[in-house]
C-alpha cells in the first residue's frame, strides 16, 4: 500500500528550474503590486482601494446629503464585499481622503478626530463618522448608466467598476504617490480651475504645445499653500512627465511692542510635519547651527497655522530665514514622476498626455451614457407608441381584454390583432385604468412627443464628435463653477530663468517725449479728465526752449517701433522706457536707444507681439514725409530687432519722415497740410516696397510755403470721424464720408477754414466719440478730454475752441487715448483742485468777453462764455 502510494506521489512531482519559477512568480507578485495596489489609473486617479473605498460609499447611500454613518461601517462594508485586505489598510484610505492638509480637494466628509498636520493619529474607527463630499458624488455620477465596465469582486458574488466615471480630472488636482516593485510614482496636486481651463484649451486645439498649456496650469498647487522656488523644474516635469520642484514655507516677519523682531510661519511645504519641523528648528538653535534664535512655540488655534520664532536683538531677519530654507524642511523638493497605467500599462506621462487621457475617457463616458439614455429612451418610446395605439383603439382594445380568459390570450390578441409587440402588449395589460381619461391620453401624446425629440438630440450627439466635445467642456466649465478656487500655492522664479514680462505688472501707461528728445513713461491715471476749454494740467516740466511733442497710451509688455525723421526704425520695450514723474522731464532718449544727435523721433507704433507671425506677415507700415511722399512696407521687415536700428524708408534732401502708422492693407489714408488741406484714397492704391525704396507722391504740396502734419489710415467698417486741430486751440470732427475718394498725388479738398485767428493746421486724427484726446502745448500744459464733447462740424468750418492758450503759446502735439478709461480716483486731485478751480475763475474774470466776441460765435457756433 505505501509503495503504491509513493509511486502515486512520484509521478506527480514535476521537475523544474529554480531559477525560472522564482522569475515567474516575482514577475505575477510585480504585476499584482503595479496594478492592483500602488499605481493609480489615468483615467481617475484612484488606487483600487480608494475606488473600492468611494464605490461603497456610493452603493450603500453614504451621500453628502445624508446623514453620516460610523467610519467602521464603511470599512467593514468594503472589506467585505470588495477589499478583503484587512481593516487597516481601508481605513487609513478613509482618513486620508478625509485629510485637507493631505487632498487638494478631500473626497470624504469626516467627522470627528481625522488626525493633524503635526502628526497625531486619528481617533478608531468606530469613533469618526463620514459621507461622500459632492466633490466624490461628481466622479461617481452616471455610474449607473453602464459607462464603465464592471468585474467581479473577489469571491465572484458581486461586481465593483473597473474605473469611475469621473466628471473631476483627480489624477491632477489630488495628485497620488506610490511605490510599486521597480517603479514607483509621486504625482503634484494642481488647481481644479488651471486644469479645467488646460482641458478646455486642449480641446479647442489638440496640438496645443506644452509650452502653451503652461499658460493655463501653471504650477501644482499644494493643499498647504507655500511657495514654489524656482519654475525650470516644473516646467520640465510639465513636458516631460519627470522633474523637481522645491517648495518653501511662508514666513512673515513681525515687530513685537518691545521692538524685538519674529517670524511667523504661517504656511508649511506639502507633507511637512508641523511638530518635527518645531523641534527640528528648536534643535538647530540649540546646536548654534542657527543664530539668532531666542525662542520657538507652536500658537496655531483653529484661526490657523502660527509657528513663531523669536529673535534675538542683533539677529538679522533674513539671514534667519535663509538659514531655516537651508538647514530645515521649511524648504524641501519633491521629485515629479508622473507614472500611471494607461489601459493596464504603467506610462511616464507629461502634461499634455494627462490632458489628452482624460479627455479621451470623458469621450468614451459621454458616448456610453448617450448610447445608455437612448437605449432606455427607445424602450420608453416604444411603450408609449403601443399605448398610443391602444388608446385609438380603445373599444376594441377593452372588448379583446374583456373576451380573453387568460392574461397569455389576451396578450397574443393584442399582438396578434394590432401589430403590437410583446413588450407592447405586456405594457398595455398592465396600464392603470386612470390614464385612459382624457387628460392622462393628452399626457401620453406629449411625453411621445418629447422623448423622440430627446432620441434625435441623443442620435445627434452619437453622429457630431463636435457636439459630444461641446459637451465634455460644458460640463468641465460646470465642475470649475461648482468645485474651483482661488491657487493656494505661490510661484517665485528665479532670477535665472525669469522674464521681465513674468515681473513687470501688465498696465496701460503714458509715453511723452519732448522736443529735444526726453522720454519718460508715467501711469495713465495720472493725468485728469477735463473739460473741453479748461485751462489743462501740467503734463511735464522742461527746460524753456523744450515741449512735450509725443504723447500716446502703451501697455507695459509691448514693443514700441520709433520711427526717425530720417527714415531710420529703432525698437525699445516699453518697460525698458523709465518711469517718471508726470512733472518729471524724463530721460535723454539717446540713452536708450542708439540714435544720432542730429536725428529725432517723429513716429512710435505700438506693437503687441513680434514673434506673431500671422499678424507680422499680414499687417503693413505706412510712413508719410512732410513733403507728402507716402511709402508702404510689410511688418515682417521690421520684426527682428537690431541694435543700432534699420533704415525704415530712404529720405530725399530737404525731406523728412513725418508719420508712421499700422494698417491691415485694406485702410483708406488720408494726409492733411498746413494750409488745411486733406486727400483721401484707398491703401491699395500704395504697392509695398521694401524698406530702403523711396516712396511715392500721396498729396501735392508747395514746398516753400507748406507741408504736411500728419497722416490717418481708416478701415472702411469702422465708425470714426475726422479730427482737425490748429495751432491756436481750434477744432473739430467731420465724418469721413464728407471727404470725397481721390488718386493719390491730388491736391485735396478744405479741410479746416484756416484764419489768422485759428492758426494753421497742426493735427489730424481718427477718432470716436468713445476715445479721449490730449492735448500738449508748447509751455508744457496738458489737458485731457472727451471726444464726445468736441461737436461734428462741416468739412470747411473753422470749428470750436478746444483750450485757452495765453498770446505765446501753442499747441505743440495733440495724442488720441483709445476707449474712454475710468473715472480718476478723486482723492488723487484734491490736493490740485482748488488750485486749478481758483486759477480759472481769476482767468475767467481777467479775460471776460475777450476770448470769444459774438463774431466768434457766429463763426465758430459756441456759446459765449457766462
Amino acid at each position: 500500500m505505501s509503495e503504491n502510494t509513493e509511486n502515486s506521489q512520484e509521478g506527480r512531482i514535476v521537475q523544474i528550474n529554480i531559477e525560472e519559477q522564482m522569475k515567474t512568480a516575482y514577475i505575477d507578485y510585480s504585476m499584482s503590486v503595479i496594478v492592483g495596489r500602488a499605481l493609480p489609473d489615468v483615467r481617475d486617479g484612484l488606487k483600487p482601494v480608494h475606488r473600492r473605498v468611494l464605490f461603497g460609499m456610493s452603493e450603500l447611500g453614504n451621500n453628502s446629503n445624508k446623514p453620516y454613518k460610523k467610519s467602521a461601517r464603511i470599512v467593514g462594508e468594503v472589506m467585505g464585499k470588495y477589499h478583503p485586505h484587512g481593516d487597516a489598510s481601508i481605513y487609513d484610505t478613509i482618513v486620508r481622503l478625509a485629510q485637507p492638509w493631505t487632498l487638494r480637494y478631500i473626497l470624504v466628509d469626516g467627522q470627528g478626530n481625522f488626525g493633524s498636520v503635526d502628526g497625531d493619529a486619528p481617533a478608531a474607527m468606530r469613533y469618526t463618522e463620514i459621507r461622500l463630499q459632492k466633490v466624490a458624488e461628481a466622479m461617481l455620477e452616471d455610474i449607473d448608466k453602464e459607462t464603465v465596465d464592471f468585474t467581479l469582486n473577489f469571491d465572484d458574488t458581486l461586481e465593483e467598476p473597473t474605473v469611475l466615471p469621473t466628471r473631476i480630472p483627480n489624477l491632477l488636482v489630488n495628485g497620488a504617490s506610490g511605490i510599486a516593485v521597480g517603479m514607483a510614482t509621486n504625482i503634484m496636486p494642481h488647481n481644479l480651475s488651471e486644469v479645467v481651463d488646460g482641458l478646455i484649451a486642449y480641446i479647442e486645439n489638440k496640438e496645443i504645445t506644452s509650452e502653451d498649456l503652461i499658460k493655463y496650469v501653471k504650477a501644482p498647487d499644494f493643499p498647504t499653500g507655500g511657495i514654489i522656488y524656482g519654475y525650470e523644474g516644473v516646467k520640465q516635469g510639465f513636458e516631460t512627465g519627470r522633474g523637481r520642484v522645491v517648495v518653501r514655507g511662508k514666513v512673515n516677519v513681525e515687530t513685537t511692542k518691545a521692538g524685538r523682531e519674529r517670524l511667523v510661519i504661517y504656511e508649511l511645504p506639502y507633507q511637512i510635519n508641523k511638530a518635527v519641523l518645531h523641534q527640528k528648528i528648536a534643535q538647530l538653535a540649540d546646536d548654534k547651527i542657527i543664530e539668532g534664535i531666542a525662542e520657538v512655540r507652536d500658537e496655531s488655534d483653529r484661526e490657523g497655522m502660527r509657528l513663531v520664532i523669536d529673535l534675538k536683538r542683533e539677529a538679522i531677519a533674513n539671514v534667519v530665514i535663509n538659514q531655516l530654507y537651508k538647514y530645515s524642511e521649511l524648504q524641501t523638493s519633491y521629485g515629479i514622476n508622473n507614472v500611471a497605467l494607461v489601459k493596464g500599462r504603467p506610462r511616464v506621462l507629461a502634461l499634455k498626455d494627462l490632458l489628452a487621457e482624460f479627455v479621451d475617457f470623458r469621450h468614451e463616458v459621454v458616448v456610453r451614457r448617450t448610447r445608455f439614455d437612448l437605449r432606455k429612451a427607445e424602450e420608453k418610446a416604444h411603450i408609449l407608441q403601443g399605448y398610443l395605439i391602444a388608446l385609438d383603439h380603445l373599444d376594441e382594445v377593452i372588448a379583446l381584454i374583456r373576451g380573453s380568459r387568460t392574461p397569455d390570450e389576451a396578450k397574443d390578441g393584442l399582438m396578434s390583432q394590432f401589430g403590437l409587440s410583446e413588450i407592447q402588449s405586456k405594457a398595455i395589460l398592465e396600464l392603470r385604468l386612470q390614464r385612459l381619461t382624457g387628460m392622462e391620453r393628452d399626457k401620453i401624446k406629449e411625453e411621445y412627443e418629447e422623448i423622440m425629440k430627446l432620441i434625435g438630440y441623443l442620435k445627434d450627439v452619437l453622429n457630431d464628435e463636435g457636439l459630444r466635445f461641446k459637451i465634455i467642456r460644458e460640463e468641465l466649465e460646470d465642475v470649475k463653477k461648482r468645485f474651483g478656487d482661488e491657487r493656494k500655492t505661490e510661484i517665485q522664479y528665479l532670477a535665472s530663468e525669469m522674464r521681465m514680462e513674468d515681473i513687470i505688472a501688465e498696465e496701460d501707461v503714458v509715453i511723452t517725449i519732448s522736443h529735444l528728445g526726453y522720454i519718460k513713461r508715467t501711469s495713465a491715471y495720472d493725468y485728469r479728465q477735463q473739460k473741453r476749454g479748461g485751462r489743462g494740467a501740467l503734463g511735464g516740466k522742461t527746460r524753456e526752449e523744450d515741449y512735450i511733442e509725443h504723447l500716446f497710451v502703451a501697455s507695459t509688455h509691448h514693443t514700441m517701433l520709433f520711427f526717425t525723421e530720417k527714415g531710420r526704425c529703432y525698437w525699445l520695450k516699453v518697460y525698458e522706457i523709465p518711469e517718471g514723474e508726470k512733472s518729471g522731464k524724463g530721460r535723454a532718449i539717446q540713452n536708450l536707444i542708439n540714435l544720432p544727435t542730429d536725428d529725432k523721433i517723429r513716429a512710435i507704433i505700438d506693437i503687441k507681439d513680434l514673434g506673431d507671425k500671422d499678424f507680422i506677415s499680414s499687417h503693413y507700415i505706412v510712413l508719410c514725409t512732410s513733403n507728402g511722399i507716402i511709402k508702404k512696407t510689410l511688418l515682417e521687415e521690421f520684426s527682428r530687432p537690431r541694435q543700432n536700428g534699420v533704415n525704415a524708408i530712404t529720405i530725399n534732401e530737404g525731406d523728412q519722415l513725418l508719420e508712421a502708422k499700422l494698417t491691415n492693407g485694406n485702410s483708406e489714408i488720408m494726409m492733411a497740410i498746413r494750409s488745411g488741406r486733406a486727400i483721401r484714397f484707398p491703401e491699395n492704391t500704395v504697392r509695398d516696397t521694401g524698406r530702403g525704396a523711396i516712396g511715392v507722391r500721396g498729396i501735392e504740396v508747395d514746398n516753400d510755403k507748406d507741408e504736411v502734419v500728419g497722416m490717418i489710415c481708416v478701415n472702411k467698417d469702422e465708425n470714426r470721424t475726422v479730427l482737425v486741430v490748429s495751432e491756436n486751440g481750434f477744432g473739430k470732427r467731420t465724418d469721413i464720408e464728407e471727404y470725397r475718394v481721390t488718386n493719390r498725388g491730388g491736391k485735396g479738398v478744405k479741410t479746416i477754414n484756416v484764419t489768422e485767428k485759428t492758426g494753421r493746421l497742426i493735427a489730424i486724427l481718427d477718432v470716436t466719440e468713445k476715445d479721449d484726446l490730449m492735448i500738449t502745448c508748447k509751455s508744457g500744459i496738458t489737458i485731457r478730454m472727451a471726444v464726445a464733447d468736441i461737436r461734428e462740424a462741416g468739412r470747411a468750418t473753422q470749428g470750436v475752441r478746444l483750450i485757452r492758450l495765453d498770446d505765446t503759446d501753442q499747441i505743440a502735439a495733440v495724442a488720441r487715448l483709445d476707449e474712454q478709461e475710468e473715472q480718476e480716483v478723486e482723492q488723487e486731485l484734491e490736493n490740485v483742485e482748488q488750485e486749478i478751480a481758483q486759477q480759472e475763475i481769476s482767468d475767467a474774470a481777467a479775460t471776460s468777453g475777450e476770448d470769444l466776441t459774438d463774431e466768434d460765435q457766429a463763426e465758430t457756433g459756441e456759446a459765449p462764455n457766462e
